[in-house]
Parts: structure tokens; sequence; C-alpha cells
């Protein structure tokens, strides 16, 4: 029995073995977590599904490993049940051979930038275990611009050629085709330059954010909210929280009053599905937390967020924060999100664009509150001033609905005490 990659999220194509908790000759069991993986902004755990020894492992620490790649080979008692096993997995792999032949063809009809033409009609010159693969991966060789004399198809230009499927179909049709890429000068000319290879979670936050910014026409608005009256009143309860052991902060006063406003404001908890043109409204809220780890930018997820009270969003904002930052977070707490919020306050500066969190259609950011003069009651006084901008998808949601949804916000955070 072959233990492979899972799939293990969405949008998640692999990741680099951080664990081997096993040697060969081991006797492991059922749901044993035999191999950990480290990929986009959690660690996962792959376990064995049956009991058994390990007869080999195939990779090393550092691998940076795909789905459906083997990581271990198991050998399980009885010899009929590993027979069928794989007589399973044969049908499965066939099923997925297909699936991949089907997406392959969808992609390449979308975004053929090179076509082959002989005047006597004959293929493109490729090397028979070249048109084997191609063959079996479903991809049509003269869609492939070979490096050879000839212009004859190597093993790797077939797989740049995969590879830039791959890209084509994670941005989506969206990506603009282009006969030149981005040819970076020799830096060191002009002095020292340090090389340092980019890590998991930042590569990925680099294509997510790519893939944002390329497919949702995004605008961000801008407003401030006058939170003296909330901190006042922040302080008075801050007492009989802190006999709890809570210590509720101002980001979730002001989850508790964005909860009610993202019923109220339906489009700014769903989902634009540009394919099919529908609009999925979410009837839960799950809340993204923007936290800043020594690794990069990471998002959990507090689940259903607007059945909870202050003190318990309190626990869970520093408890999610706190696995966020150990790098403890399951695949499930960084999933699933309907909003998000990014709050720079405890770090500095005033108004930013924050990007939005695809398949979310908004994001909210929070900048740092700082004390300044104001009319008050008509009188120049010191108030505390909180920035805030909203950045949202205008495909589905209008300039109007934005500056509705921000006067309401604005209105509660000044008037309403939490």
């Amino acid at each position: 029995m072959d233990i492979k990659v899972p799939r293990i999220a969405e949008n998640i194509s692999g990741g680099i073995v951080v664990a081997i908790l096993v040697k060969e000759g081991d006797s492991v069991k059922k749901e044993q977590t035999v191999i950990e993986l480290d990929t986009e902004k959690a660690v996962a755990a792959v376990p064995t599904k049956e009991d058994g020894i390990v007869e080999k492992i195939l990779v090393k620490l550092g691998d940076n490993v795909r789905v459906g790649q083997t990581l271990i080979r198991i050998k399980t008692a009885g010899t009929s049940k590993q027979t069928d096993t794989t007589s399973q997995e044969v049908s499965k792999e066939k099923q997925e051979k297909s699936n991949v032949q089907k997406e392959v063809q969808h992609v390449q009809e979308k975004s053929p930038s090179y076509k082959y033409q002989s005047p006597s009609g004959s293929p493109p010159p490729a090397a028979p275990h070249v048109r084997k693969v191609a063959e079996d991966l479903g991809i049509d060789l003269t869609l492939i611009q070979g490096s050879e004399r000839g212009g004859r198809i190597t093993l790797q230009d077939l797989k740049n050629y995969i590879h830039y499927l791959k890209d084509v179909a994670e941005r989506g049709d969206h990506v603009k085709e282009t006969a030149e890429e981005l040819t970076l000068p020799d830096f060191a000319k002009w002095g020292r330059v340090k090389k340092e290879k980019a890590g998991t979670v930042r590569q990925k936050i680099a294509e997510k954010m790519t893939l944002s910014w390329t497919t949702i026409p995004h605008v961000t608005q801008f407003d401030e909210a006058d939170i003296t009256n909330l901190l006042v009143f922040r302080k008075k309860e801050l007492g009989e929280f802190e006999s709890k052991g809570i210590r509720p902060t101002v980001t979730g006063y002001i989850i508790k009053i964005l909860v009610p406003l993202l019923k109220k404001h339906r489009k700014f908890n769903a989902t634009y599905n540009a394919h099919a043109q529908e609009i999925l409204y979410k009837e839960y809220i799950n809340l993204g937390i923007a936290v800043d780890t020594e690794q990069g930018l990471i998002v959990p997820v507090i689940k259903n967020i607007d059945t909870m009270d202050l003190a318990t969003i309190s626990k869970e904002l520093e408890a999610t924060a706190d696995k966020a930052r150990k790098r403890t977070l399951s695949f499930d707490d960084i999933q699933g999100a309907s909003f998000t919020i990014s709050n720079q306050g405890g770090i500095g500066g005033m108004h930013f664009t924050p990007i939005i969190n695809p398949p979310e259609v908004a994001i909210l950011g929070i900048g740092k509150a700082k004390e300044m003069p104001r009319i008050f009651e008509g009188k120049i006084v010191p108030r505390t001033i909180l920035p805030l901008a909203l950045s949202y998808d205008h495909r589905l949601i209008d300039g109007a609905d934005t500056a509705r949804f921000m006067k309401d916000f604005v209105e509660i955070l000044e008037t309403n005490k939490g």
C-alpha cells in the first residue's frame, strides 16, 4: 500500500516534508501519522490507512512534494486485501487521469500561445517516451515549442509546458499571454547581492495576492470613526472581564459591532461565482483574522463568530493568534472565511488598501487609533480617531453599497457602547 500526498484542501497542490516519523521496518497502526508536510500556512499530518510495516521511504526531509506523489510504501497483512486496494487505486488513478486530461484540454483551448504547423501535415518531432507522456496526460504536442534543433520537443519542454498550464489553470482565464518573460538585470554589477529562497508561506502569499489582484476589480472606501466613548466604556468594563481572566481588545468590540452589519448588508458576506454568474449568500459568519507572524501574514478563521458573546470572541482572538504564531494551526483553522479583518493598529500606520482574500468579496482594514483635534459639542477637543479602509469586489458590490455599510458601521462605533 502506498501512502501518497493527499489532496488536503482546495488550492493546495503539495508541500515540504518537515518530519518523517517512522523508519523502514517499523510497524505502524491505522491512522498513525507517518509524515508531516509544511504546506501553505499550516502543518498537515499524513496518516496510514491500514496496519502494516514500513517497506520503503521514498522521500527525505526538505523534499518538495506534490499531490498524488508516493511518500512511503507500507506492506500490509493479507494479499487479497492488498490486491483489492491496488485494484481500487488503479481504478482511481484511471479516473484521475481522465479528469486531468479533461482539465488539460480545457486550459489548452483557452490559452493557445503557439501552434506547430508542418507543410506536410506531420506531427512535431519528439522522442517516443515524450509522446507517451503527452498522450497519457492528453497534452497536444503541437502547442509546445521545441527547444532543440528543428523544433524537437524534449522532456524538459514538456515539463515546462505542464507548469505553464498549471499556472494558467490556477489563475483562471485572466492570465495575459505574453511572448516575453520578465528578465532581471545582473544586480551584482552594482554591488553585493544575497540570495535567499522564499519560504513556503511567502510563496503562497505571493501566489494568492497575485491571483486576487489580477482577477478581482478592487475598490477601497476610506473612513474614520471617533471611538473615544467606546474606549471609555471598555475601560469601565475591564475590571469585570479581567476578574474572569479575559481582556477584551478594541478588535473584539469592533467584531461584535460588525457581525449584525454583515447580516444586514448581506453582499459583504457573500461570494460571486463568475463562471455560473451566481451570488452565494452565506447564512453564517466565519471571520478571517490577519495575523502577522515571523513566516509572513497568516489568516486563521474563527467559525460561527456570530454566535459568540464578547468574552468568547476575546478568548478566540487570543487563542487563534497564538496558534498562528506558533504554527500549530490545522487546515480547518485556515479555511472557510466569509469576511476578513486586517488590523495594523498594533504596529502603526493610518489608512491602507487591504487586498481581498478570494473567494471573499470584502476585507476591512483597521489602522492605528490616534488622538487628534476634532470639533465635539461645539468645541475643538482631543478625540481618539480610528482610521478604516474597506476593500470590496466591484463585480458584486457597488460604491453606494459600501457607503451605506460604512455609514452604519461608523455610526454604531461612535454611538453604541459595544
